[in-house]
């Protein structure tokens, strides 16, 4: 995708789209986001930010960095400047409508699902029915994941 064609598809899919000097800001599924974009490295990112990282204890924290693992699929919880922020972050140049389309409503999902479920859509990686930690399948393999 390139900048031209990223730019077309926010405007046309998100609500208040707005471009400046260094982003573009814009609201999706009522979240304010913002997507910056390196053409020198093909590099963009969605971003919304969430909470100051003050406001955060240590569980949610922890809770964070499991979902980052668990639930976030391709979005991500993030930290800069103080705040935490919900993220897509991916290379332009292989980035499709399709995609941009499912990272945005993933952002939204995780600023929406922060301190619920912490989870970027419906699909969770290998998570238990009571959402803690790895189902293992081999209940005889009593050796750590890492040795």
């Amino acid at each position: 995708m390139t900048f031209d064609e990223l730019a077309a598809l926010l405007e046309s899919t998100t609500q208040d789209f707005r471009q400046t000097a260094t982003h573009w800001q814009f609201v999706h599924e009522g979240i304010p986001m913002a997507c910056l974009t390196d053409l020198e490295f093909d590099r963009m990112r969605f971003i919304s930010p969430i909470t100051e990282l003050v406001n955060l204890d240590e569980p949610t924290k922890d809770r964070v960095l499991e979902a980052n693992f668990h639930t976030a699929l391709d979005g991500r919880y993030c930290v800069s400047n103080g705040l935490l922020f919900a993220a897509f972050i991916h290379p332009m140049s292989s980035l499709d409508p399709a995609l941009a389309r499912s990272a945005l409503d993933q952002v939204a999902s995780l600023v929406h699902s922060f301190g619920t479920r912490f989870s970027s859509g419906e699909l969770e990686f290998m998570r238990s029915e009571e959402g803690e930690g790895f189902e293992d399948e081999d209940d005889d393999d009593d050796e750590p994941l890492l040795n």
